[in-house]
């Protein structure tokens, strides 16, 4: 499974896109209907929080522990050294 550090912000794809329509992104990636297999539980928000996940939020933190991802406050921890930026 990959880790954190290929996780895509929604920030940094609607960036990538070229579009500011980041609701947009977040619909399409939350009604992804191949989770977890294609990991939508590794897209964060631009600030570390973790968001929503359409399985709830305390599996998303399950998901990214076992996963060896740490979690605090409903955010990743040492998260600016984490992100993927394209």
């Amino acid at each position: 499974m990959a880790s954190i550090d290929s996780s895509k912000l929604y920030y940094l794809l609607t960036q990538k896109l070229k579009t500011k329509g980041f609701r947009a992104v977040w619909q399409i990636v939350g009604a992804n209907p191949n989770a977890p297999k294609v990991p939508c539980h590794l897209v964060v928000c631009s600030d570390g929080n973790l968001g929503g996940y359409a399985f709830g939020i305390k599996k998303k933190i399950e998901i990214l522990r076992s996963e060896g991802v740490e979690t605090a406050n409903g955010k990743i921890k040492d998260f600016e050294k984490k992100i993927f930026k394209f």
